[in-house]
């Protein structure tokens, strides 16, 4: 059974940082790219950024800079290192590949 697992989220400040992971199981998790979705409040989830099964990363062009994404795949997980956090980021972060996504993990980014 395929299961992915975000964890990591949390209130913080603007400027802050954070470190998402997403823990995969069931799958050979080195053989798969995957992808980080971020859903904000109210709104549909919008594609943040990917890595395939090489380690080769590509994001979506206004997160580039500030978000990083790592995997480990000794570890079967993916990050997604995310500095100078602002407001805008704020809501739900979910990975996934194929048509499998996880729950997601909460990010809040208020003074």
């Amino acid at each position: 059974q395929v299961q992915l697992v975000e964890s990591g989220g949390g209130l913080v400040q603007p400027g802050e940082s954070l470190r998402l992971a997403c823990v995969g199981s069931g799958f050979v998790f080195s053989g798969y790219g995957l992808n980080w979705y971020h859903q904000p409040p109210g709104k549909g989830s919008e594609w943040i950024g990917r890595i395939d099964d090489n380690g080769r990363t590509g994001y979506k062009a206004f997160m580039r800079g500030r978000f990083t994404i790592s995997r480990d795949n000794a570890k079967n997980t993916m990050y997604l290192h995310m500095n100078n956090l602002k407001p805008e980021d704020t809501g739900m972060y979910l990975c996934n590949f194929d048509d499998h996504w996880g729950q997601g993990t909460q990010v809040t980014v208020s003074e």
